[in-house]
């Protein structure tokens, strides 16, 4: 029994030996590598921001009274001097007569005040009649005039007032949801003090904040090169966004408001972005990511982000060396970009590093390696 047993593991071990031996017979084997090249790499980073139209004016009445009329439809264009609104104009209407019958008073007054100061300026030339009483003609006439400019300026006033209530639209835009109905009363509080808004959306306005540190970051980054930017009449600072369904909006934006100061109590600073908005796709009131580049770093080592692997928080890929053999290296990662990951320590420039077949390759083991262009689509789209 125990001869058999004996048998039985001399031959498990010659047939282990033999299988070694025929494996390790086995010729290299081409794998496909990512040969590392330096680079200069954007750093880009998002942030929350909403949008705004180029122009968002408030219709407010400027007079008060019930809504006698809106001439609009809601939500869609509108030119600018179109009627919106009508108040009722009848109390401004009894108002504009008021004025003007005293402005017909007044200028009755003047008539009969010039016509005694021509009366009286002959007989004073002939000493008939004493100089005081040349002066009050000549004071009573001036009165005269003053009363009625006032007239007439408090005539002006009232047409203005009756011109109030006919609400029209201060621009081109798009009109929103009323806030006012027919027969309602504003123009005072709690009635609504805005009754509308007029959006131009030809362009549009995103507004978002930076935090301290990297506003600091990304504008010692374009002072670096705002003068070769400005020298090939580009725009300094380019941003892109990116829509609520993650799609990327296909028109490029520009940086064109930096607040004057960070605020305190968040220690982030406003930043807004204009974007052309010419199929009116983007509306007020969205929200938005902007896609910013924050600072460029010169002959970063990368790698695509497929060769790495991590383990328990620690990171590391697998080389080819000069013999050709397979290596596992720890490395330290940075930034990751789309598609890429950049390496602070652990690997340089020229390394060979595993791009496919990373179930197979095994450190010691003897490969044919062979370079391999990494084409990441999200890179291009960067």
């Amino acid at each position: 029994m125990k001869n058999s047993i004996l048998i039985l593991v001399v031959s498990l071990f010659v047939f282990s030996s033999c299988k070694e031996k025929e494996v390790q017979s086995l010729p290299p084997q081409k794998i496909n590598v990512y040969q590392v090249v330096p680079k200069t790499v954007p750093i880009y980073e998002e942030f929350v921001g909403q949008i705004y139209g180029e122009k968002d004016i408030p219709i407010r009445a400027r007079v008060d009274g019930y809504i006698e009329g809106i001439h609009f439809e809601e939500g869609s264009r509108v030119k600018k001097g179109d009627l919106l609104y009508v108040i009722d104009p009848a109390p401004f209407m009894e108002a504009v007569v008021g004025k003007q019958s005293m402005v017909a008073q007044a200028e009755t007054i003047l008539v009969q005040t010039e016509s005694d100061l021509k009366r009286v300026k002959p007989l004073a030339a002939m000493d008939a009649v004493s100089q005081r009483e040349l002066d009050m003609a000549q004071a009573q006439r001036d009165a005269s005039v003053s009363a009625l400019n006032a007239a007439k300026a408090d005539l002006n006033i009232a047409n203005i007032n009756l011109s109030y209530t006919k609400i029209v639209s201060p621009i081109d835009g798009i009109i929103g949801r009323t806030l006012a109905r027919e027969g309602e009363y504003v123009g005072k509080d709690p009635n609504p003090v805005i009754l509308n808004t007029v959006s131009n959306i030809n362009t549009i306005l995103v507004q978002f904040f930076l935090s301290e540190n990297e506003y600091l970051r990304a504008a010692r980054s374009y002072a670096e090169e705002s003068k070769n930017k400005i020298e090939r009449n580009k725009d300094i600072v380019e941003v892109q966004l990116i829509l609520s369904d993650g799609s990327l909006y296909n028109h490029i934006g520009k940086i064109d408001f930096i607040d004057r100061n960070v605020d305190s109590s968040t220690g982030t600073i406003l930043l807004q972005a204009s974007f052309p908005n010419p199929k009116r796709l983007i509306r007020p009131g969205q929200f938005a990511r902007v896609k910013i580049k924050v600072m460029d770093v010169k002959d970063a080592i990368i790698v695509p982000q497929q060769c790495l692997s991590e383990l328990q928080g620690q990171y590391s890929v697998l080389v080819v060396n000069a013999e050709n053999k397979v290596e596992a290296v720890q490395v330290k990662i940075g930034e990751k970009i789309p598609g890429y990951t950049i390496i602070k320590e652990g690997i340089k420039s020229g390394d060979k590093i595993i791009l496919e077949g990373l179930q197979k390759a095994r450190p010691g083991m003897e490969v044919i390696p062979v370079v391999t262009p990494y084409e990441n689509e999200s890179t291009n789209k960067q």
